[in-house]
C-alpha cells in the first residue's frame, strides 16, 4: 500500500499547515490493512478504483454489540416484513432497477450532482470486494445496501431504498440489520464510514463505537459526539 499526503489548508499565523492523507491499493494488498490504519475508500473520482482518503471514520467492534432499547424498537418496527437476498458484484449490472434506485435516491435526497451515473459505475469498477444486499417486498425490490465484505470486516458504504420509506427510520433498520449480519458471520468489526456534522449523528446510535482520531481508534464516544456537535456549529 503506497501513503502519499497532499497540500490542504493554512493557517500561517498559527504556523498550521494541512497535509490530505491518501492511500493507492498496490497489487494483492488486502484492503483490510487501509482500513485499520484508518483510511477509507475514495469514490469522488469514478477513474481511481484503488485510491482511500484518512478521515474521521467511525466502527463497531461487533464482539461487543448489544442492540439498544432504541435499536430493538426499529428492528421490532420492520423485522419480518421484508426479505433480502446477496447479489454478488459479477451480478450486479443484470440487476435492472439497482441502478436507477441508486440514482433517484441520491439526487431526490442529497442533490443532483451527488452520485451520478459515472460516479456510480466507477464505484462498481473498485477493487474492492463487493457486495450488494438487495432488500424486497412482494417480489419487489425496496432498497439496496452496496457493502465492502471480508472475512474478518464489512464496510457498510451505500444504501438506498424507496423513497416512500424516507421519514420512516427504514435506512437506520438498513443500518442496524447489516451491523446485525456482520455479527452473524462473524466479522470482528462494522465500518460505518465518516462521522461529521448533522448528518453523521444518526450513526452514534449505535455502540459501541471506536473512530479514527488521525492517530488511533478512539473509543471515547464522549468526544466523539462532541466532535461531531462542533462541526454542526462550524457549519452553522
Amino acid at each position: 500500500m503506497r501513503i502519499f499526503r497532499t497540500e490542504f489548508g493554512i493557517e500561517y499565523e498559527k504556523y498550521s499547515f494541512g497535509y490530505a492523507l491518501y492511500a493507492e491499493l498496490e497489487k494483492d494488498d488486502n484492503p483490510q490493512g487501509a482500513y485499520e490504519q484508518g483510511f477509507l475508500p475514495n469514490s469522488a473520482d469514478p477513474d481511481l478504483t484503488s485510491r482511500f482518503y484518512m478521515a474521521r471514520s467511525v466502527r463497531m467492534p461487533l464482539s461487543d454489540f448489544i442492540p439498544s432499547s432504541e435499536n430493538r424498537r426499529i428492528f421490532r418496527k420492520f423485522d419480518g416484513q421484508f426479505s433480502f437476498s446477496y447479489i454478488d458484484r459479477d451480478a450486479i449490472a443484470e440487476e435492472k432497477e439497482f441502478k436507477p434506485m441508486f440514482l433517484e435516491y441520491f439526487e431526490r435526497r442529497h442533490g443532483k450532482n451527488i452520485m451520478g451515473e459515472k460516479r456510480l459505475d466507477g464505484i462498481l469498477r473498485s477493487i474492492l470486494p463487493l457486495r450488494v444486499v438487495r432488500y424486497e417486498k412482494d417480489s419487489r425490490p425496496i432498497g439496496y445496501v452496496l457493502e465492502v465484505v471480508q472475512p474478518t470486516f464489512s464496510h457498510y458504504w451505500y444504501s438506498a431504498y424507496d423513497l416512500a420509506l424516507a421519514e420512516s427510520s427504514f435506512g437506520m433498520w438498513l443500518l442496524l440489520g447489516a451491523a446485525r449480519r456482520a455479527k452473524e458471520e462473524q466479522h470482528a468489526y462494522f465500518y460505518l464510514g465518516t462521522a461529521y456534522g448533522q448528518k453523521g449523528r444518526y450513526k452514534t446510535n449505535l455502540s459501541p463505537l471506536e473512530f479514527w482520531d488521525g492517530t488511533i481508534w478512539n473509543t471515547d464516544e464522549t468526544q466523539l459526539r462532541a466532535l461531531i456537535e462542533n462541526d454542526s456549529e462550524i457549519k452553522s
